[in-house]
Order: structure tokens, then C-alpha cells, then sequence
């Protein structure tokens, strides 16, 4: 392979508008090669190589023809939701690494199928989980493994993303099959699997007030119970109008932690504060808030990409991997089917 050679990854990257940032992302990791992109819009394809000097030999509109490619390594797939299973499992069919965009699948046996045809491949699979890597959600995570704000106790994180003029290309993200829950939800989901664990109840609400031509509910809120007895909530709107945000606030019995993943800060609230200098306990900042800066990147996919390169180069193993993705599906299912039924949801996390 490529990599063995000259001590860099090549990427092959399908799904050029959502895939865009995975492309700039390749050119600017020095251990990354780009040989190839496709998009079935040849449109987008000739605009996107004009832009980053791309030879039209390397352009495809058909995705077979670019994992055929012995030159290539590792694909990212950054199609619509639907196709994620078909370009991943025939990526990885083909002998390549792949990097998928959220949600891993829309459902949890084309989850199985990509966890089965990596295991086979003996090949990396790497969910794009991107919340992950944004600086604050980072921080956070941090400070409450290190138990800066005590035991959890309540946990929450919202998904609020106005679709009305954001259908999609081909207005996928209208297909019913692609609940908001799941599609969008997921980041929220994730980032509180990542914090507090796989939830192991989960009952939901949902309404339909806005997008009331689409064939989904466009407002959803799940309770969920997480081990260690946490509690707590999700809220997905792709109606709502207000900035796209994914607003997550984390409460410990010593603190609690708000990220807002559009601010350059962190907020935190302790019961008191430690001075190293002059070694005491300061004033409780239950009412005064510490503001830690972090840069801003919701999707920070260059970070997404590192990590990615370097597990490939390194042979790590994934921590978004096909069963955390998996993981995330399942529980957003749940939610789902929660709303439809009117009962609590046990999720399977049988992969």
C-alpha cells in the first residue's frame, strides 16, 4: 500500500458538499496523499477541483470506480444518511480504511453489516462522532473526568438545526426514513453516551408544528436514565428558529459545566474554588461563573482527520468505532420508537 511507501496515508473522499471539509482537511495534514474525490453531481465535482487543483483523472461520479483505485488507502464516506451502509461496506469490501460521517446508518442492521465487513476487511472503521472533537465538548469532558464538578447527577444536550432551507441535496434529509432524532440527533445522543454512558431507559415526546410538509415529527425531547444513576434529557428541533447549536449543560454535585459549541468559552460553577498560590478555599462561584476560552469548531473536522490518520499510521485502535456509532444508532432508535408507542424503550447494544 501507498502508506508503506512514502510514510502517508491516500484518501479517496465520496460525497464532496458534506465531504468538503474532510477534502481541505486531507490537503492540510502533512501525513495525508488526496488522490481521488467523487460526487454523482458533476457540478459540484468540477467546482470542488477547481478549488483545490484536483486533476479531472481523479474526479468520478460513480463510487465504484474510485474504490477500485490500488493507490488508495483509506475512503472517507460523506454521503446522505442512507447511503452510508452501501459506500462503507463496498469501501471497505475493497481493502479500504474508512472515515464515516454521522449517523453511522439509519438503522441497526446496516450498522451490523459495516461492523461485519470491517471485522472481514480487517480494515479501520471510524464513525465521524465530530461533536468529539469540538475544543469546548473537549474541555468539558476533561475537567469532569478529573472530577472538577463532582459525581454527575443530571446530564443534557440539545440539537437545534432550522431545516426549512436546509432540505438537502435531492432533499435527502426529507426522506422518512431519516428521522431528525437519528440523523441530527445523534450528535446529542453521542456526547452524552461519551459522558455518561449508554442509557439504558429512554421515553420521548415529539410534536410536528413547523415543517408540517415533511413527513416527520420536527420536534422531539427524550428523558433517558444512564448508569450510576444520572439522569437526562435530549432535545432535537429542525424547525426552530434560532442559530444552529448543540448547547449541552453537565451537572455534578461540586459544579456544573455549560458548552455552548458556538462560544468561545466554557462555563463553569463550583461550589469553591481552590487557590494554588495561596493554598485555601476561595468564595463559592455558585452564582459567579468561571469562563474557561476554548477555540470555536463545532464540526471540527481536521481534528476528526488527525486522529483518524494517525490511528491508520500508528495501528491504533478506533474509539469511534463501528459499535460506539452502532451504540449511538441504537439509542436514537429507541427514542423513536419511544414517541410512536407512548412507552419506555429498552436500547440493544448487542454488536
Amino acid at each position: 500500500m501507498s502508506m508503506l511507501k512514502n510514510g502517508k496515508v491516500s484518501f479517496g473522499v465520496i460525497g464532496c458538499r458534506m465531504g468538503q471539509e474532510h477534502i481541505q482537511s486531507t490537503i492540510t495534514n502533512p501525513f495525508v496523499e488526496l488522490k481521488a474525490i467523487c460526487d454523482i453531481n458533476k457540478d459540484k465535482i468540477q467546482n470542488i477541483a477547481k478549488i483545490y487543483n484536483i486533476n479531472e483523472k481523479n474526479c468520478y461520479t460513480d463510487y465504484k470506480e474510485l474504490i477500485k483505485r490500488d493507490d488508495i488507502d483509506a475512503v472517507v464516506v460523506a454521503t446522505p444518511d442512507n447511503l452510508h451502509e452501501e459506500h462503507a461496506v463496498a469501501a471497505l469490501k475493497a481493502g479500504k480504511h474508512v472515515l464515516c460521517e454521522k449517523p453511522m446508518a439509519l438503522n441497526t442492521d446496516e450498522c451490523k453489516r459495516m461492523i461485519k465487513a470491517s471485522k472481514e476487511a480487517g480494515k479501520k472503521l471510524m464513525i465521524g462522532q465530530v461533536v468529539r472533537h469540538s475544543p469546548g465538548v473537549v474541555l468539558a469532558k476533561k475537567l469532569i473526568d478529573n472530577g472538577e464538578i463532582g459525581e454527575l447527577f443530571y446530564v443534557e444536550s440539545e440539537y437545534a438545526h432550522d431545516y426549512t432551507k436546509a432540505r438537502g441535496v435531492g432533499d435527502w434529509r426529507v426522506d422518512p426514513r431519516r428521522h431528525p432524532f437519528i440523523g441530527g440527533g445523534c450528535h446529542a445522543v453521542d456526547l452524552l453516551r461519551w459522558i455518561a454512558g449508554n442509557p439504558y431507559e429512554v421515553f420521548a415526546y415529539a410534536n410536528h408544528k413547523v415543517l408540517k410538509s415533511w413527513p416527520v415529527d420536527d420536534c422531539i425531547v427524550s428523558i433517558m436514565k444512564f448508569p450510576n444513576g444520572v439522569i437526562g434529557k435530549v432535545f432535537v428541533s429542525i424547525g426552530c428558529k434560532r442559530k444552529y447549536t448543540m448547547r449541552s449543560v453537565f451537572y455534578g454535585d461540586k459544579g456544573t459545566i455549560i458548552v455552548d459549541t458556538l462560544l468561545p468559552y466554557i462555563t463553569m460553577f463550583k461550589d469553591t474554588l481552590y487557590d494554588p498560590v495561596y493554598r485555601y478555599t476561595s468564595q463559592s462561584t455558585e452564582t459567579i461563573p468561571v469562563q474557561l476560552d476554548v477555540s470555536v469548531a463545532t464540526h471540527n473536522i481536521s481534528a476528526e482527520m488527525d486522529e483518524f490518520v494517525d490511528i491508520i499510521l500508528n495501528d491504533k485502535s478506533v474509539i469511534t468505532d463501528g459499535i460506539q456509532g452502532a451504540s449511538t444508532v441504537s439509542a436514537c432508535i429507541a427514542a423513536v420508537e419511544s414517541t410512536h408507542t407512548g412507552e419506555t424503550v429498552f436500547p440493544v447494544y448487542d454488536f
